[in-house]
């Protein structure tokens, strides 16, 4: 991949979208490419955080394991995206696994001269907290859906947020979420078991709120919206 690739990849990101072109070319000169193969690990939690990843292409897994060994998945990240959000400012460890779920390019940044950067650069700092500000609002908002829902509105929640990131239109009401997911997938996503998500599909599918094509998901988030008022 050439500079100008990886500079048109960052400038799409709101961390660097306002920077000048002086600006953007010191940060090209930081970063590095590297492909990833399907189910291959970006970093495992605990390893020691160096880099900040940006994805050009692929989907990546963010997920724990718990003290039983079962996965929980807290995060699947697509083209455009950067994870992990926290890494500039955390010095010890990264706080989950990563993982290619197909075919990836990422590239990324080495934290150290990273850091050296927004020392010349304190106004790029300003973006990076507003980044850190809507992660936070995500992740506040997840915690009060668990708390607050049950099982069957968890689920209607996490497919519109599926939606609404990885959904593509296919009609005035239909949107199919371009992410192939199994129900295993979902269920640790919410924290729920499969046969709990098994049988709330199945109903949705009943009801007419959902439909698959192809093994992927096609939701009516119109339907989902009603459910939950």
């Amino acid at each position: 991949m050439n500079s100008n690739s990886v500079k048109l990849l960052l400038q799409q990101f709101p961390l660097f979208r306002s920077l000048t072109e002086n600006e953007i070319n010191l940060i090209v000169r930081l970063a590095v490419t590297r492909e990833y193969k399907k189910d291959s690990h970006i970093f495992f939690q605990g390893d020691p955080l160096t880099d900040v990843y940006f994805i050009f292409s692929g989907k990546i897994k963010i997920y724990r394991l718990d003290a039983q060994g079962n996965e929980q998945i807290v995060n699947i990240l697509k083209k455009g995206d950067m994870f992990p959000h926290q890494g500039f400012f955390r010095k010890d460890s990264y706080p989950a696994n990563a993982q290619a779920m197909e075919d990836a390019v990422l590239i990324y940044i080495p934290i150290q001269s990273f850091e050296q950067f927004l020392i010349r650069n304190p106004e790029v700092c300003i973006k990076i907290f507003r980044i850190l500000g809507d992660q936070i609002m995500e992740l506040h908002q997840r915690l009060e859906e668990k708390i607050l829902y049950n099982t069957y509105d968890q689920i209607l929640l996490l497919l519109l947020r599926l939606t609404k990131k990885h959904g593509k239109k296919l009609n005035e009401q239909e949107f199919l979420i371009s992410t192939l997911l199994t129900n295993r997938d979902l269920a640790n996503m919410i924290g729920s078991s499969r046969e709990t998500v098994n049988r709330t599909l199945s109903q949705l599918k009943k009801r007419n709120f959902i439909r698959y094509e192809d093994g992927y998901i096609v939701t009516r988030p119109d339907k989902f919206r009603e459910e939950l008022i």
